[in-house]
């Protein structure tokens, strides 16, 4: 199956540093979404990245194609809140992966 990389871009560069209330409840349904997408086997890494630019989010995927992937990060509550985040999708045409 492809590989994609979904990149997080957040409201403002300085988040997650002066996140609102609101702003960090809603990041507790993200991460619980994407939790739940590695169980699955969809999402094999997410997290932050502490880019000296801005913050944004990392979600490497596996799905069968880019609209499968593009769906999951749509899918995402941080997208569904329509709280200023945007999801980039970018197809990752080869992959070296740790082994067991």
């Amino acid at each position: 199956m492809p590989y994609f990389l979904l990149r997080l871009t957040p409201p403002r560069p300085s988040f997650p540093f002066d996140a609102t209330e609101t702003e960090k409840a809603l990041f507790s349904e993200h991460a619980a979404y994407w939790i739940a997408r590695a169980g699955e086997g969809r999402a094999i890494a997410v997290g932050p990245v502490f880019d000296p630019a801005g913050t944004w989010g990392l979600a490497l995927v596996e799905t069968e194609d880019e609209a499968s992937a593009r769906a999951l990060g749509e899918a995402d509550p941080v997208i569904a809140a329509q709280a200023g985040f945007a999801y980039a999708t970018a197809p990752v045409p080869s992959l070296i992966l740790r082994q067991p």
